[in-house]
């Protein structure tokens, strides 16, 4: 095996985990921001209400 293919092998496999990292990332990033919208949102006002003097 020559120097080159070595070479680019390792590269390939550093590329491959840093681009599965940044897609993991990119998945929590996306769910965290939907869980915490979703815990912001106006909520809607009950249907009964009791009435009050």
């Amino acid at each position: 095996m020559s120097k080159k293919t070595d070479w680019t092998g390792k590269a390939a496999m550093a590329g491959a985990a840093v681009g599965s990292a940044a897609l993991a990332a990119a998945l929590l990033y996306a769910s965290r921001r939907k869980e915490r919208a979703e815990s912001t949102a106006p909520k809607a006002p009950p249907v009964d209400v009791p009435e009050t003097d």
